[in-house]
This record gives structure tokens, C-alpha cells and sequence, in this order.
């Protein structure tokens, strides 16, 4: 990875944190995005440990405009973007007749539409130094029927048809377009949605075949292995890291 500039939304916190270390403490410069700006300068604190550049910016990323302004700060920043991880992601659970339009809006921007511009923008500058890497985070939710979260699953699964879109659509131009699709991991988001249904999550963790959260840095090392040259003739996939099948078959 030294060399490489990866950009990471969501990168403040969990997965998206878990990856920008992972990525780091192999040579890459990171950009980290995401909404709220204490996260995403602890975890460049810890990045600027290691040695490695790194800039935090706080980012909307379900706007067009805001996705369009990251990796043009990027660019600008350190002269190119060779990874992108779309990594920003998460939704209410309630039931689908509970679910305002606007929510219903919010979930696909975050989880869906940020991906489409986001990509859309890295594209440019990956065609024109001939080599890019996209990594999408996905999740267990776009393979199931899940009545409490039918947005975000049917988000997920849409980021996962992109996938393979995009790397047909940009696999001549050197662009290598992948997504991870994750069971239940240890981040802020499950662990604050746990509390608030009053679920333990060591019983959420039951959902992996391994009976364990997984942790963010696992993940990382699937992002590693996208944004590589070690998966360099790998395009278009979905991998599954959930743990090995849970019950429910995922």
C-alpha cells in the first residue's frame, strides 16, 4: 500500500476506522470522511502514529455535491486517490408501515445513492492514472427478508447489483470494483441499537455461525485484500464475511 491514497467514508468510527488503520499500517495515506468531526481526528491521530498523511473531512455524503467536494479535496490534497471505501452506512429498524418518507429517503441516500455519486467522482482521476480500487461495504441485510430494516436491506442489495455494474462498466479501464457484504460487527452503531431495543449483543452475535461479533479490523483485512494488487484479478465479487452461516442461512 505505501504509495496509495485511499479515501474511507465512514471513517471516523467501526469498520470504516477499522480499515483506515488496517490500510495504514501497510503505507497508505488515508482521507477520512464522515459526518461528525471528533471521531474521524481521533482515528487520523492514530493514523499520524504510524507514520503515515493523513486528512480528516467532514463530509455529508448523502449529497451529490458534498461527494463531488470530497474527492476533489483529495486530489488536490495528495495528487491522486487510488482506493476508494464506501464505508458509510446505517438505518433505523422499525416497521415498514412506521417508516416516514423521509426516513425512507435518508436510508437510501446514506446506504445506496452515496456509493453511486462517490464512485462516480473517484472514477475520473482512477481512469486517468490508469489504476483505481473500490471497495463497497455491504451487509448479511441485502441477502435476507428482514421486515424491522426492508430500506436498508433493499439498499444493500442495490449496492451490491452496482458492484458488479460498475466493474463491468470499468474493468478495461483499470478499475477494480468489489464489495464486502458483513454480519454483525462491533461497532458504535450495533452496540447503540442494541441498547436502545434492549438486546444483548451477545445474542445478536448468535446471527454468525462463529457465535462472536466480528471485529472492524477483520473487515479491514477484507478491505486490504480488495484494495491490493493481491486481488488483482478479482472484480465484480461480493464476498460474505459474516462468521460462517448463521441461523438464518446467511
Amino acid at each position: 500500500m505505501t504509495g496509495r491514497v485511499a479515501v474511507i467514508t465512514g471513517g471516523g468510527t467501526g469498520i470504516g476506522r477499522g480499515s483506515a488503520v488496517v490500510l495504514a499500517e501497510r503505507g497508505a495515506d488515508v482521507v477520512l470522511a464522515g459526518r461528525r468531526a471528533d471521531p474521524l481526528e481521533s482515528t487520523a491521530t492514530e493514523i499520524d502514529k504510524l507514520g503515515r498523511r493523513t486528512l480528516a473531512v467532514p463530509t455529508d455524503v448523502t449529497s451529490a455535491d458534498g461527494c463531488r467536494q470530497l474527492v476533489h479535496t483529495a486530489v488536490s490534497e495528495f495528487g491522486r486517490v487510488d482506493i476508494l471505501v464506501n464505508c458509510a452506512g446505517g438505518a433505523e429498524t422499525q416497521p415498514i408501515f412506521k417508516w416516514s418518507d423521509e426516513d425512507f429517503e435518508h436510508v437510501l441516500d446514506l446506504n445506496f445513492k452515496a456509493a453511486w455519486h462517490l464512485s462516480r467522482a473517484v472514477a475520473k482521476p482512477m481512469i486517468d492514472q490508469g489504476k483505481g480500487a473500490i471497495v463497497n461495504i455491504s451487509s448479511g441485510a441485502s441477502l435476507l427478508a428482514m421486515p424491522q430494516a426492508a430500506p436498508y436491506g433493499a439498499a444493500k442489495a442495490a449496492m451490491n447489483n452496482l458492484t458488479g455494474s460498475m466493474a463491468a462498466a470499468w474493468a478495461k479501464k483499470g478499475i477494480r470494483v468489489n464489495a464486502i457484504a458483513v454480519g454483525a460487527v462491533r461497532a458504535a452503531t450495533l452496540t447503540e441499537d442494541a441498547a436502545r431495543y434492549g438486546l444483548d449483543p451477545d445474542a445478536i452475535a448468535l446471527t454468525n455461525g462463529l457465535g462472536r461479533l466480528g471485529e472492524p479490523d477483520e473487515i479491514g483485512y477484507g478491505v486490504l485484500f480488495f484494495a491490493s494488487d493481491a486481488s488483482s484479478f478479482c472484480s465484480g465479487q461480493t464476498l460474505y464475511m459474516h462468521g460462517a452461516p448463521g441461523p438464518a442461512g446467511v
